[in-house]
């Protein structure tokens, strides 16, 4: 009966890793802790020893997990790219000392580095150039991801002189520095995006991108920890880090090479504080052995290296008095539950409020008033509510039942079937709504309108601003007249009102604040469509062939272009002379492409794919970003995506090469 169950017991776990390294390395999007994920893998690892039976070579254990994207070519590590064993407490970390003892009996040395909370990556480089970028994938092989790899600052593309190998590897951490984080998440909530949870969540969605432009507008940075290749400067994996350095690689300064559990162990205590000072995120210590020949005699196991460990931190966690909960409402009408807590230090800092994040969150924690909670910041920004003290919990405590009424205007919430969070659907008429749609207007990258949030609340609190166009039907008595205006701020706020009147088509575009229409989709859809009045006509088909318009954003536009107040927006903005085309639009060298659409996919060898898409709009053609049957010709390069390359021939769309593109514009 036992056996039974254990046999279960394995099966069960075997299901519930598969769904937790699907959400780690392909959603990017964890649900539970790292501490508790290697407790499950533990425990399977146990019973699949004590049932040889029942082995699958298909087991998360004898797996690493897995973030390849298919879009991506793929390649093969040269050198296993596996995970590393983790442990949390001294006495684990002296086992790993006792094991590599056993094995080497010999004196060794340890190379102490920190644990760096980002994406790994492989880099090749041959006779000094970067010529490869590869993620860990699933440690055998990994997406090539050189193009985007190419865009991040830190990593040099040309080596300057120096005696590196005619060819190797070096592997490094690509990771957001908690400044960086904190600007992309701000411009994601003005476009009315979902929020990252955490810099590496931002940093493995960055490099996943399929525009390595889009990856440059991002600050990524790269720190570096390993170095493989034939002919290494050294045997010691320390000094080889040392001459990366010198070749111009970003390798941190604060390794230490340690001789004894002693050092290593003051090594961990002492990051354990100072991370609070590191500006980005780190998770751990990892401990090596320092000799090269030494980690070879100690080998692998189908997972790990035996001669590395990561000693992992918990993440810094405090216990405070949940006082109550509010729910705020944001520019989309997103709907976000705030814990507020009996003030707590923390990491460095007082917490007084920390994300609930939505209802299912709260079910799931089943939190309530007056319950001790367990906040945590580890990896985080935002802290947030990881837990319940139950054995502090009132007996007359009750469930909190989520809001379903908007607490600023009343309207009953909705939730979209697939969205966690819930919605205030009154956007016309909810203040919090209405403000931050017009603070998104005036905001530097849309209109540029110098005015400041206080501005905006004493211009809706007094009922001169409603709509953006009311901006363009201010006159100067009603500014002066207001508090804290004199005759100079109002006539600067008009001045720099009317210079917004000049600014692009695709910055109105992007100010008006449809979901989904950020910066770069708003330039997209100015190029392809010209106009708002093209723009507004469109249906759906004839949006999503417009550059990287999905069918989200899609109907997301056609949402918003439907409702009648909108299309009133529009009519007042253009009768207020803002700029609804493009000035100049650009004439085709040619019309050897007119009414012909293409997909590019793949790596090219005469041209990169912007090059290619320039080609084809200026010679009359259209760039679409899927294969659709109103496509003409798939370009297909090498590596290109097996989805397009499948749904090309299930429509018996062409497929040309190259060259026979160019032959077209001969």
């Amino acid at each position: 009966m036992e056996n039974e169950k254990e046999q279960q017991r394995i099966l069960e776990l075997r299901k519930i890793l598969h769904e937790h390294n699907y959400r780690y390395y392909v959603l990017s999007q964890p649900v539970i802790s790292d501490q508790e994920y290697d407790r499950l893998m533990q425990e399977l690892i146990e019973l699949e020893r004590r049932h040889p039976d029942m082995a699958d070579e298909n087991s998360p254990s004898m797996r690493v997990g897995d973030d390849r994207n298919l879009e991506f070519e793929q390649g093969e590590h040269k050198y296993p790219m596996l995970s590393l064993s983790n442990t949390y407490s001294e006495e684990e970390l002296q086992d790993f000392i006792r094991r590599v003892n056993e094995t080497i009996q010999d004196n060794v040395s340890y190379c102490c580095e920190l644990k760096y909370d980002g994406v790994s990556i492989s880099l090749t480089y041959r006779n000094g150039k970067l010529v490869r970028a590869l993620t860990r994938g699933d440690g055998y092989r990994g997406d090539v991801v050189t193009r985007n790899i190419r865009t991040i600052k830190s990593i040099p593309m040309v080596l300057s002189q120096g005696d590196y190998p005619a060819e190797f590897e070096i592997r490094g951490e690509i990771i957001l520095t908690h400044e960086a984080f904190r600007k992309i998440n701000e411009e994601r909530e003005e476009n009315g995006e979902p929020l990252f949870a955490n810099p590496r969540n931002a940093a493995a969605g960055t490099i996943k991108l399929q525009q390595s432009s889009e990856v440059a507008r991002r600050p990524l940075d790269c720190m570096f920890y390993a170095l493989f290749g034939e002919n290494l400067p050294s045997d010691s994996h320390f000094e080889n880090l040392e001459k990366a350095r010198s070749w111009g690689f970003k390798v941190p300064d604060w390794n230490k090479r340690c001789q004894s559990i002693v050092e290593i162990n003051d090594f961990i205590h002492y990051w354990e504080t100072e991370r609070n000072n590191l500006p980005f995120d780190i998770d751990g210590v990892v401990i090596k052995v320092d000799s090269l020949t030494q980690q070879r005699i100690l080998g692998n196991t189908a997972k790990s290296p035996r001669w590395a460990v990561a000693y992992k931190y918990k993440a810094e966690q405090a216990v405070t008095l949940l006082e109550s909960v509010s729910y705020q409402v944001g520019r989309t009408g997103a709907v976000t539950p705030v814990a507020n807590l009996r003030p707590v230090f923390l990491a460095g800092t007082t917490v007084k409020r920390a994300s609930l994040h939505n209802a299912d969150q709260m079910a799931l924690l089943d939190i309530r008033i007056g319950d001790y909670v367990i906040v945590e910041k580890g990896g985080e920004i935002i802290p947030k509510v990881v837990g319940v003290d139950l054995s502090k919990r009132s007996a007359e405590s009750k469930p909190i039942e989520f809001i379903t009424h908007c607490p600023e205007c009343g309207t009953p919430l909705v939730r979209n079937e697939g969205e966690a969070r819930h919605y205030c659907p009154n956007e016309d008429g909810c203040p919090p709504q209405i403000k931050g749609k017009l603070e998104h207007f005036i905001s530097r990258k849309a209109m540029d309108i110098n005015a400041a949030e206080a501005t905006i609340d004493l211009l809706y609190r007094k009922g001169l601003v409603r709509t953006p166009a009311d901006f363009y039907r201010l006159t100067f008595e009603q500014i002066v007249s207001l508090e804290r205006f004199g005759e100079k701020s109002a006539r600067n706020l008009l001045k720099s009102i009317e210079e917004s009147k000049k600014v692009a088509f695709h910055r109105v575009l992007y100010a008006l604040g449809i979901r989904y229409v950020g910066e770069t989709v708003s330039k997209k859809l100015a190029r392809h469509f010209g106009s708002i009045d093209n723009l507004m006509k469109a249906n759906l088909t004839e949006l999503t062939e417009a550059e990287e318009i999905g069918e989200i954003i899609a109907q997301s536009i056609r949402q918003y272009f439907s409702k009648p107040s909108n299309q009133k927006l529009i009519e007042d903005l253009k009768n207020a002379g803002l700029q609804f085309a493009e000035k100049a639009p650009v004439q085709p060298a040619s019309n050897k492409l007119a009414g012909k659409s293409f997909v590019i996919s793949g790596v090219f060898r005469l041209h990169s794919r912007d090059e290619l898409k320039r080609l084809i709009e200026e010679n009359g053609g259209k760039n679409l970003s899927s294969v659709t049957s109103r496509t003409d010709y798939l370009l297909a390069g090498e590596n290109m995506g097996p989805a397009k390359m499948e749904q090309a021939k299930k429509l018996n769309i062409k497929i040309i090469t190259e060259e026979e593109f160019l032959k077209m514009l001969e």
